[in-house]
């Protein structure tokens, strides 16, 4: 049996893959040993050293690594995109937050905000520059609930504990936690989009177990997963 293939992968696919990867391994053979995290944090790993045969990143991350000389540049596959969304508890309040001025508002607003902390994903990273492009990070800040991103800091969760009033995250991510409703995308100029992208390490023992899984991720069958796990494919 072929050696497990070895797959960073951020946690914003978290939810389409643990639906979809148990049919890749039985069709494919090749087992896969998944690790998903935010995708600062594992672009961080792999410029450190870590090796993996595969991963998927953010747009910006991916290329990185390839000045870097960590992932194959020719291997680059985009997989998703997925929009910066707020949320809220099911059956709370929906602020309005339909143009930049209203979302600031609804900030100042609000009992309390969660956002993933420093190097724990492209949204918390976004949300902390549009607080301070606001002008309200002072304010904010004592009403701040900082996540440590990954699967174990899912904002969806400080939302149905009650540990925030509103949260910013990953489409995908607030989904994955039931009991949270999306009120939205951050609005105009302070919007954001991250691309997603899967990629071969330069390290990688098996270029064809690579390939397989890279293909997988831009199926129909997946593709259509992962709409429904609110991402958008490309």
């Amino acid at each position: 049996m072929p050696a497990p293939v070895t797959f960073l992968c951020t946690t914003a696919l978290k939810s389409t893959l643990d639906l979809m990867l148990q049919q890749f391994e039985r069709a494919s053979g090749y087992k896969i040993d998944v690790s998903y995290g935010p995708s600062a944090r594992l672009t961080k790993r792999i410029a450190e050293g870590e090796t993996a045969d595969a991963a998927v990143l953010t747009g910006p991350g991916f290329d990185e690594m390839v000045k870097l000389g960590k992932v194959v540049a020719a291997s680059r596959l985009p997989i998703a995109r997925s929009a910066t969304m707020l949320g809220v508890k099911k059956g709370t309040p929906h602020p309005d937050i339909s143009t930049v001025e209203k979302f600031k508002q609804a900030m100042l607003d609000a009992k309390s905000l969660a956002y993933s902390g420093p190097g724990a994903g492209a949204s918390g990273a976004h949300a902390a520059k549009v607080m301070e492009r606001l002008g309200i990070v002072e304010t904010m800040k004592a009403k701040t609930v900082l996540g440590p991103g990954g699967p174990a800091g899912l904002i969806g969760n400080f939302l149905v504990r009650g540990d925030a009033e509103i949260g910013i995250q990953q489409d995908a991510e607030l989904m994955s936690v039931p009991g949270v409703d999306i009120v939205g995308p951050l609005p105009g100029e302070i919007g954001l989009v991250t691309e997603f992208v899967y990629g071969a390490h330069t390290g990688a023992t098996d270029i064809a177990a690579t390939r397989a899984l890279g293909e997988f991720l831009r199926a129909p069958a997946t593709f259509a997963m992962m709409k429904e796990k609110g991402l958008t494919p490309v």
